[in-house]
């Protein structure tokens, strides 16, 4: 196939991707899961060849960006508050996953080498992080729930993907050390966050160097995939370094980064991700035609392989399950010594953490990476589709149905902020005293009585309302919808200057942007 046919490729899977986006809408479905069976259905369309991914550049594709904007966005303290419940879930239940899945096969098939069975254990045992954003943002959850789930999932790649290379590397040489892979292990971790942390002070200094809007967004994001690329060079976790790089530029972006940057860097970054979020499901889709084929020409039954997959299945979600219920169960019991109320828990999130262990792209790509002489290949093949497919399908279109009847509620131990009218006392407080420091000459006589006064009525507004669970409804809207109106009117005299050649594209361009920013900030503010 030549290169125009795999781009006409491409386009036709970005239409798909439009189609699928209405379908998931309309069957008020995740869009994983109509992208993930779409996929699958144009796999088997008459005439288009097998499709074969390159586990490595999809994983150098899409993986960096995804974990990057996820890490972005983390809210630190948040994340430092929850640590410790985030490794439990990112090394320790993907560690439990694997020895359970490993000895659960091992029983069943004593021929696979007991090392195949702990590769495929790794292969399905770290959540993955692009499948959890997916899913997680369409539901409500609490706030603790939804840190430790997506920590969770930008960390335990790293533990899942260095579980699978010394499986593998065991079965190659039939060599283990345990010493060398804990070893390994650290300078994977240690490594990572050092070289994201390097990566993250360049970039701090050098944006603030920075003028042009868009080197400012290409510099911000080009780390993202060099973090990983030079991760893997040095044999240290590219995935860890991406994380640390994104959780350091989403920290200091407030301070080293223009308003227009980051205004035009999140649209930026909104279709971008999406775009990969949505190749990535077709892409798992689409691979389920070689490993169908790879599996029809195999020494073994689809009965045979059906029965360890469902095992494999059983294994990996019961894992979870005990794994959580026994950690937070732990928890509960400590709570009163530990004095740390974020520590406890109740069933029904306990319940929901264990549902939601959804599996992604890092599971197909390491399956297929799997070397073809490894025993179990085509096994590791279908188990990782299967995985991805049910909990993909199967937990992620049931989990807000399982939040509605577990009734699910925020916790008081979670209400530690301001609230929005308190934020904007704290806030126009201080923009009117500038504004009045600034409003007098020397002489003391005002000179910028608008703004004074503007500044002064926020000021008292805010006051007044600050004891308020929430701004006024009615007040505000009514407010917004004169600026709009406003805003409105203008950009409609402006066009008609135009469109009579009074004016310059040029200048429509340039007021044109005013506008809209008055337009943004009036639809925000109005809610």
């Amino acid at each position: 196939m030549s290169n125009e046919f795999y781009f006409n490729l491409i386009l036709f899977f970005l239409v798909a991707i439009i189609g699928l986006e209405l379908v998931a809408k309309r069957l008020r479905l995740p869009p994983a899961v109509a992208q993930l069976v779409g996929g699958a259905v144009i796999a088997f369309f008459p005439g288009l060849p097998a499709f074969e991914i390159d586990p490595a550049l999809v994983l150098v594709v899409f993986l960096p960006p995804l974990l990057m904007e996820g890490a972005y966005f983390t809210v630190w303290h948040e994340f430092r508050r929850h640590l410790s419940g985030i490794l439990l879930l990112a090394i320790g239940a993907v560690l439990f996953t694997t020895l359970v899945v490993g000895l659960a096969l091992h029983a069943f098939n004593p021929g696979l080498p007991w090392a195949a069975c702990f590769a495929l254990g790794a292969i399905v045992s770290p959540p993955d992080a692009i499948a959890a954003k997916a899913v997680l943002q369409r539901v409500a959850l609490p706030r603790k729930l939804l840190v430790l789930l997506e920590g969770e999932s930008l960390l335990n790649d790293a533990t899942g993907l260095v579980l699978y290379k010394f499986s593998i590397a065991v079965i190659l040489t039939g060599i283990f050390s345990m010493q060398s892979a804990l070893v390994e292990f650290v300078w994977l971790s240690i490594g990572g966050v050092l070289l994201g942390a390097v990566f993250g002070y360049l970039v701090y200094k050098l944006l603030r160097y920075l003028e042009d809007t868009s080197l400012m967004i290409l510099a911000s994001a080009l780390p993202g995939w060099i973090c990983y690329v030079v991760g893997e060079y040095l044999e240290v976790s590219g995935v860890i370094a991406t994380v640390t790089y994104g959780m350091i530029l989403g920290w200091y972006q407030h301070e080293i980064m223009t308003a227009t940057a980051r205004r035009r860097g999140s649209a930026f970054w909104d279709i971008m991700i999406f775009i990969l979020e949505s190749l990535v499901f077709i892409l798992i889709g689409l691979s389920l035609r070689g490993v169908w084929e790879r599996i029809e020409h195999a020494e073994k039954s689809w009965g045979a392989y059906s029965i360890e997959v469902l095992l494999v299945l059983a294994a990996v979600i019961i894992s979870r399950f005990v794994w959580i219920f026994a950690v937070d169960g732990l928890a509960s019991l400590f709570k009163h010594q530990s004095h740390k109320p974020h520590l406890q828990t109740n069933w029904r999130e306990s319940f929901v953490k264990s549902w939601a262990g959804m599996r992604g792209v890092v599971t197909l790509a390491a399956a297929l990476a799997v070397p073809a002489q490894v025993p179990g290949r085509d096994l590791m093949l279908l188990s990782a589709f299967a995985v991805i497919l049910v909990t993909v399908l199967f937990q992620g279109t049931t989990i807000g149905w399982l939040i509605r009847v577990l009734d699910i509620k925020h916790t008081a131990n979670e209400q530690v902020y301001l609230n929005e009218p308190q934020t904007w006392a704290k806030l126009e407080a201080a923009q009117f005293a500038v504004v009045k420091a600034l409003a007098h000459d020397e002489s003391g006589k005002v000179i910028h009585p608008r703004l004074l006064e503007q500044y002064g009525y926020r000021a008292h507004l805010s006051h007044t309302l600050k004891d308020a669970h929430t701004l006024p409804e009615d007040v505000r809207k009514a407010h917004f919808n004169v600026v709009l109106a406003a805003v409105a009117a203008g950009r409609e005299e402006l066009l008609k200057l135009h469109r009579s050649g009074q004016i310059h594209d040029e200048l429509l361009h340039m007021m044109e942007r005013d506008l809209d920013i008055q337009e943004i900030a009036a639809l925000h503010t109005r809610g």
